[in-house]
């Protein structure tokens, strides 16, 4: 008995009516991305190692799949090292590439190389899939699309008012409520040079980015493993703490770190972005979290991240302004911001809260039923004058049972059907039905124009 065929955990298959549903969120991400003059790029699926390698700190770099060199891959390795058994010394021989981890550092690499082609500031957007060697849980997969969208060359805190504007368009759109949590990793900064504990900077975001998931009890013990001081962590705890307005919490901020330059530049830039959120009425919620980091290395500025109110989920949208990732590819002082929208977790929100449109761009609107030759060569030109109208029309390709191919239709909800036979051919129509309501009409072809493109 041959082996079920099974696919990688954390990967997905998607019928065609998923795909439907999943191309409505990537269609209304992209007419967003649009208005705000967003123009889109492509990336390959596998990048050098060389250039992803480092740029997600040491967790990040474990979860890269690695790609074998073609070929033999052991050739060039001694015996001793086969027999060390050292992982890593092994893949940096055996492999030279792997698969993107994210949009964000191959788009870096991408500006690099296509400098003399691109005009600055550049707004890109890229909508593809990303993969991560992580744990496969609710809302956790290996592979995943994002939909990014960056603007680099441009310091001006303008940019991040779009981003936020785009998060409150796409999700109004897609009928999602959600609150964008916004942070800045100056502040952050400031935060780790007045607890004394500057060089930790790392550390203490990547354990406090966990907040949400394992608790203040956890992230404290984590912070401690790292070797940072008893006395550091308390004076850690009533910052993270901070309770009141963003106002309140900013002005709260002023006096904890009026030492501390770096900190108090990240209080004056979020002070910016709130008053230019209010100024244009941005309508999601906006709120300043101080457990927010996002674990990154790259991120040198305001970082956000958003989730959905309505249910329980991760977050489902994040970025920052990063000012140097440019830089690990000799192009210094290209200052970029960037937010990427998880379409996967998208895709789960809006299962679980049943928010699709009833029909999609996708959807047949209307199948033509075949009892016979003549009756498939009367349909033919009716379908030809109705897809030159956009209007998405198939036929049954063969003869079969009516309930056969009336089943057809309702597997595939295709909202109207078309029956032919001697008296609708002889009339030069069709007997019209409606699917969901049941009703039948003898219609002409003109009639059927104008209630499918009104449909």
């Amino acid at each position: 008995m041959s082996q079920k065929p099974s696919i990688p955990k954390g990967t997905r298959d998607f019928t065609p009516q998923e795909m439907a549903n999943r191309n409505y969120i990537f269609n209304t991400i992209k007419d967003v991305f649009r208005l705000y003059g967003f123009q889109q790029i492509e990336t390959p699926a596998m990048e050098n190692l060389s250039t992803l390698m480092g740029k997600y700190g040491d967790e990040g770099d474990k979860l890269l799949f690695k790609i074998l060199n073609s070929g033999d891959f052991v050739a060039g390795t001694t015996d001793d090292e086969l027999l060390g058994r050292n992982s890593v010394k092994l893949t940096n021989k055996f492999s030279e590439k792997g698969l993107r981890y994210d949009l964000t550092v191959p788009f870096a690499r991408f500006v690099v190389q296509n400098r003399e082609k691109i005009s600055f500031p550049f707004k890109r957007y890229q909508i593809q899939p990303v993969w991560r060697a992580d744990r496969p849980q609710k809302g956790r997969y290996r592979e995943f699309y994002q939909c990014d969208v960056d603007v680099v060359g441009s310091d001006s805190l303008l940019n991040e008012l779009e981003l936020i504007q785009i998060v409150d368009e796409v999700y109004r759109r897609l009928k999602i409520n959600v609150a964008l949590k916004i942070n800045n990793r100056k502040i952050l900064s400031g935060i780790a040079e007045i607890i004394g504990e500057a060089e930790k900077i790392t550390d203490i975001t990547v354990a406090i980015d966990k907040m949400d998931k394992i608790g203040l009890e956890k992230v404290n013990e984590e912070i401690a493993s790292k070797g940072i001081s008893p006395q550091a962590i308390e004076k850690l705890q009533p910052i993270l703490k901070l309770s009141g307005t963003n106002a309140e919490k900013l002005e709260q901020l002023k006096v904890v770190l009026a030492t501390s330059e770096v900190g108090l530049k990240g209080v004056t830039e979020l002070e910016t972005i709130f008053g230019l959120c209010e100024a244009m009425r941005v309508e999601t919620p906006v709120e300043l979290d101080l457990t927010l980091a996002r674990g990154l290395n790259y991120y040198t500025g305001a970082i956000f991240e958003v989730k959905a109110l309505d249910v329980e989920m991760g977050s489902i949208t994040g970025g920052g302004r990063y000012d140097n990732l440019t830089g690990v590819f000799g192009m210094e002082g290209v200052s970029g911001v960037g937010i990427s929208f998880g379409a996967d977790r998208i895709y789960d929100v809006l299962n679980q809260l049943n928010l699709y449109p009833e029909t999609s761009a996708e959807q047949t609107r209307i199948l033509f039923v075949s009892f016979g030759q003549n009756e498939l060569m009367y349909c033919l030109p009716w379908l030809s004058a109705l897809r030159c109208k956009g209007v998405n029309a198939e036929i049954y390709p063969e003869p079969a049972k009516m309930k056969k191919q009336m089943s057809y239709a309702d597997n595939k909800r295709i909202p109207f059907v078309a029956i032919v036979g001697e008296t609708e051919m002889n009339q030069n129509k069709v007997m019209l039905k409606d699917m969901k309501t049941g009703e039948q009409k003898l219609a002409s072809l003109d009639e059927i124009i104008e209630i499918l493109t009104a449909f």
